[in-house]
């Protein structure tokens, strides 16, 4: 079984921009939700689409992920639950590690969130000035969540300062 092991963070200021590169507009949506089980579609750069299905919950989860042609994933939005979610991804290198920095868009403008992951659930890593609070495991910032929530604001008081 594939494992996805990642800890997530909310960002402290903007000092890892000057050390990203690489940037992919994402557009996600997804096609069933559980609470320990997910189906997503993710369009890269309006150029390529992805199927992916998550088990589990918490710090190492199941993850199967599949190449799909653009079309099925265009003609499969009209199916999404919630809303689309729309966001940039930059990566940031960090040590052995590669920090992924997404950045939201739309009704979630100003969430900034940052993942990095890890081959084992206790992996040590180089933890940067820019990573503030640890969120790994709080369902509120799931992209999932994201997706469902009611309201059209990011969770609370979590605003990039720009």
């Amino acid at each position: 079984m594939a494992r996805e092991i990642e800890r997530k963070f909310l960002l402290e200021g903007d000092g890892w921009r000057p050390l990203a590169h690489s940037g992919k507009r994402f557009e996600q949506f997804y096609l069933f939700a559980g609470e320990d089980r997910s189906c997503r579609v993710r369009i890269t750069d309006g150029a390529s689409a992805k199927l992916t299905i998550k088990t589990g919950r918490g710090l190492s989860r199941g993850e199967f992920e599949y190449a799909i042609p653009l079309d099925d994933a265009e003609t499969l939005r009209a199916s999404a639950l919630g809303r689309i979610l729309e966001k940039t991804r930059h990566l940031v290198a960090n040590g052995r590690h590669t920090i992924e920095v997404d950045v939201y868009e739309g009704v979630l403008d100003g969430l900034v969130v940052a993942e990095i992951e890890l081959s084992d659930e206790n992996e040590s890593f180089e933890r940067p000035d820019f990573l503030g609070v640890e969120i790994t495991g709080d369902e509120r910032y799931l992209n999932q969540t994201l997706a469902l929530r009611e309201q059209g604001e990011p969770p609370e008081n979590h605003r990039e300062k720009r």
